[in-house]
């Protein structure tokens, strides 16, 4: 039955990752979880890669989930270090992080 409705076109997990993903980003989550839930889901590696790879521009989600969140940019190590540990339970990586808080790596 799922077989023949892969055939018609009707369910297509292609579809579903790409849908999933846009719904996610749109609720301001990021690519680690999306992909964390959508393995949980079953889904393949290729298809994820795939789905977040057309997603939205990553860094700038997190600088405007960021911005909604708190407002004006960190001010110091222990601001920066509150909303990283907020965009990381988000799901956003390392890098998003750092560039939406403006974390360098040079202590100040």
């Amino acid at each position: 039955m799922v077989a023949e409705l892969q055939r018609e076109g009707i369910v297509n997990d292609a579809r579903f990752a790409q849908n999933y993903v846009a719904f996610h980003a749109g609720r301001g989550q990021g690519p680690v979880r999306i992909a964390a839930e959508l393995r949980r889901k079953g889904l393949g590696e290729t298809l994820i890669e795939g789905a977040l790879a057309e997603g939205p521009d990553w860094a700038a989600l997190a600088r405007q989930v960021r911005t909604a969140r708190f407002g004006a940019p960190p001010s110091g190590w222990p601001e920066k270090a509150r909303q990283a540990r907020f965009l990381q339970y988000r799901g956003f990586s390392s890098d998003h992080i750092r560039a939406a808080t403006g974390a360098d790596l040079d202590p100040d």
